[in-house]
């Protein structure tokens, strides 16, 4: 591992979040923990290596988020992607406190929507596809819990190849 930082600092597992009683709170419960998994993976990891691939198929930690954005606008928002690769990579114009602000921004505006949402059951933002019906809200929130959940752990384990920094 040469020229990277060993701090071997070992962060806590906060463990399971509180939540309210309801099953959006629970479902909006852990979806929040895992989003705040990501952000403070990425805290204060410096340029470049923020955005530098830590692995061969060049995923790095501010294309997680970025991409993770897109997912959320995609299947929370309603909002179109139209090519999915691209969201795993920062432009050189984007700055890490960009990104990291429009994630948050975005799971703000997600959790108002999903807040909004009278039925889970009801069909979700996105149409259906091969599928044929629009998957319910109940399904899209899980999903980005499990879209949310796989990349924090890649996450985690690109902040320990920069810096030994593991955990939440």
């Amino acid at each position: 591992m040469a020229g990277r930082r060993r701090s071997g600092k070992r962060r806590r597992d906060a463990g399971p979040p509180p939540t309210g009683p309801g099953e959006k709170d629970v479902l909006v419960g852990f979806l929040d923990y895992l989003r705040e998994a990501v952000l403070a993976t990425a805290h204060g990891v410096p340029e470049p290596q923020i955005r530098t691939p830590g692995v061969a198929s060049g995923t790095n930690l501010l294309g997680l988020v970025k991409h993770l954005t897109h997912v959320e606008r995609y299947w929370l928002l309603g909002e179109p992607v139209t090519d999915w690769a691209a969201t795993f990579h920062a432009g050189r114009d984007e700055t890490a406190d960009d990104i990291l602000r429009a994630y948050r921004d975005t799971a703000a505006r997600a959790n108002a929507v999903i807040a909004a949402c009278p039925d889970l059951a009801a069909a979700g933002p996105r149409p259906g596809g091969r599928r044929g019906a629009a998957p319910s809200w109940r399904w899209t929130v899980t999903h980005m819990i499990e879209e949310t959940g796989r990349h924090a752990g890649h996450a985690d384990v690109l902040r320990e190849l920069i810096d030994g920094a593991t955990g939440r």
